[in-house]
């Protein structure tokens, strides 16, 4: 079944600024600058002063599922630049005594599960890593962006082949951003 002329709006919040050009959307925040290229021939896309708007003359199932993910694509972004995102990891060594360290850029876990090579991400401009004691925090404007990195320093400190509910042993993440 086919819907005609739906509409939706969203709300910016204050202190956010939103521009559109060609199909690119540029959000700018107190937290830093966002942009995104949403272009999508069916759906059409304005600026009307503190509110963006969409709309679609006839919508099927396909389009109304891209309009739901380009919506939540903005939320996300002006959440991001007003908030930003955080994700928590905890640090669970098991038996060896691992080291966990934040240097230009790399993440490096050293002495993970008696390994005598170090293991090595090197992370996004775009995110902050903190660690502190047995907690890393990951900090990013962007929630793909935090939420890539967590997954990445995850899998960093995990072993393959293992069941993770019997060797509980590495890097896992506690908290996600609500």
């Amino acid at each position: 079944m086919k819907l005609k002329n739906y509409q939706e709006t969203i709300e910016v919040p204050q202190g956010v600024t939103v521009n559109l050009e060609k199909g690119v959307l540029t959000v700018k925040g107190k937290r830093g600058e966002l942009k995104r290229n949403f272009y999508n021939p069916k759906v059409k896309m304005g600026l009307e002063g503190n509110t963006i708007k969409f709309s679609l003359t006839v919508m099927s199932k396909k389009e109304k599922t891209q309009l739901g993910s380009i919506v939540a694509h903005i939320k996300n972004m002006l959440t991001g630049v007003t908030q930003g995102f955080v994700y928590k990891l905890k640090i669970c060594p098991g038996h060896f005594p691992m080291a966990v360290s934040v240097k230009n850029r790399e993440l490096t876990i050293k002495n993970f599960i008696g390994e005598k090579i170090p293991r090595i991400l090197i992370l996004n401009p775009d995110v902050k890593v903190i660690v502190e004691g047995e907690f890393i925090t990951v900090e990013a404007n962007d929630i793909e962006i935090a939420g890539q990195t967590s997954g990445l320093i995850e899998k960093l400190g995990s072993r393959n082949g293992f069941d993770p509910r019997v060797f509980q042993q590495g890097i896992f993440i506690t908290q996600k951003p609500s």
